[in-house]
């Protein structure tokens, strides 16, 4: 019996000799290929037991490659994809297109070594190593309470098969750590379908979700798409009332027909759904039906704002800068501990949607490899609005005086709210005498009938 044959796709030179004299050494059959053009050449000319594919090249990607020998059928031998940049986006794509496996570079020779022989005893499906990078590259990041108590749930409800109910603040991350459940499921290998509620309107719904057949054409729906997987429905208080009652129906009856068809499709999918933190007020106000609520909440799990868990925004920070470097070729910077520290104390209204915004930000605005404090204010106070609420108002950035008026300003504000408009139920509520508070309201620049009327 022949030794394996393996081809090496790697851009750099160095890196293709050395796996070729590692491999060799080891009894192997090497071919190499310095990119894409090589690479199909190569796979047209020779059968392969085993690829190893750099991500990174110059006319062609790997995960194009990928994509492409996946899409034309030509995957018939494991592919081990070679990368410094595990990204979370590279992960589940390579991961979505077959790959079996990661080594992240500088290569270890043993690390190599023993892939490239658990690779060829595969019969091409992915190894635990592949899954457990995915799984790790969307798991929460943090090592507070909160983020230990929120992966820690994460991890017991991705192993039952139950809808779950995802809630929290735009920017949390919902949909992302739906994802971290897909993949440490046991429908991992299956398809991950994600929807956008607000895209099924009451016109579409049906063959959105159902799919249509006619004159022998089938099209597919998505919820065929997601048979045997997951699949992950964004925001659900964005549903119409057509779609919602739509949605429950299926889930009531376990079944479905294509529009247009007269033979049920069995509903096999897991159903993880994300809502806004005050669903219960759409509920209250009946544009969210409780019962499809009621439903999808065989797991339900608040995901929290950013600002429940400030002593993680280092790491955050952190983690996004690596990242971005990465899967962007941004100049890498790192957070002087001014610039983390203020991070900490800022209120995050966007949650971590915003720090990744802002990290970006500044990743391309400078050239200094320390952020720096005046860096950080600058970007911040672009995007903190005077209107926000007082939970989210970012008061440790200004001075004493000017933070206390801030503070009294939305503090009587928003009680005036809650008292309709009526002074006299203010005085009461915030414990003032009503002469006092009227005196208080005009220094502050507070609109009373802007609000309401006086009682």
């Amino acid at each position: 019996m022949s030794n394996p044959h393996v081809l090496v796709v790697d851009d750099e030179a160095d890196i293709r000799a050395s796996i070729q004299d590692i491999l060799g050494d080891e009894g192997y059959q090497v071919k190499v290929a310095a990119d894409a053009c090589e690479a199909r050449s190569a796979h047209e000319n020779w059968k392969f037991d085993l690829i190893l594919l750099d991500i990174w090249m110059p006319d062609t990607d790997g995960i194009t490659l990928l994509r492409e020998w996946s899409d034309k059928g030509y995957l018939n031998c494991p592919v081990v994809i070679m990368s410094g940049h595990g990204t979370v986006d590279t992960a589940v794509e390579a991961t979505r297109l077959g790959a079996f496996d990661f080594i992240e570079k500088p290569l270890s020779i043993a690390k190599l070594l023993r892939t490239v022989e658990v690779a060829l005893e595969s019969t091409g499906t992915q190894s635990k190593s592949a899954k457990n990078l995915l799984s790790s590259s969307l798991a929460p990041v943090g090592k507070s309470k909160v983020i230990e108590m929120l992966r820690e749930r994460l991890q017991q409800y991705a192993h039952h098969d139950g809808a779950v109910l995802l809630s929290g603040e735009s920017g949390t991350g919902r949909c992302d750590f739906a994802r971290y459940m897909h993949v440490l499921s046991q429908r991992t290998n299956e398809p991950l379908t994600n929807i956008t509620a607000a895209s099924l309107t009451d016109s579409n719904a049906e063959e959105q979700l159902f799919g249509h057949e006619a004159d022998g054409e089938i099209i597919t729906g998505t919820l065929e798409r997601a048979a045997r997987g997951t699949l992950v429905i964004d925001e659900l208080s964005d549903l119409s009332d057509t779609a919602q009652k739509i949605l429950l129906g299926i889930i009531e009856d376990g079944h479905f027909m294509r529009v247009g068809g007269s033979t049920p499709v069995k509903m096999n999918a897991r159903i993880i759904a994300t809502v806004s933190a005050d669903y219960e007020n759409a509920i209250d106000s009946g544009n969210l039906r409780r019962e499809l609520v009621a439903e999808l909440s065989v797991f339900n799990l608040r995901v929290p704002p950013l600002r429940d868990y400030s002593e993680d925004v280092p790491e955050l920070l952190s983690h996004y800068v690596d990242k971005l470097v990465d899967a962007e070729d941004l100049t890498f910077r790192r957070f002087s501990f001014a610039a983390q520290n203020r991070l900490r104390n800022y209120p995050w209204p966007d949650n971590v949607r915003e720090l990744e915004h802002l990290v970006r930000l500044l990743l391309l605005s400078g050239s200094e490899e320390d952020i720096t404090l005046d860096e950080v204010e600058a970007e911040i106070s672009l995007v903190m609005p005077t209107d926000e609420l007082l939970v989210k108002q970012d008061l440790l950035a200004l001075p004493l005086r000017e933070a206390r008026e801030k503070f009294e300003r939305s503090y009587l504000r928003q009680q005036l709210v809650l008292c309709d408009g009526k002074v006299g139920q203010l005085a009461k509520r915030v414990g003032m005498e009503r002469t006092h508070l009227y005196r208080k309201l005009r220094s502050l620049g507070v609109d009373v009938k802007s609000v309401g009327s006086d009682d």
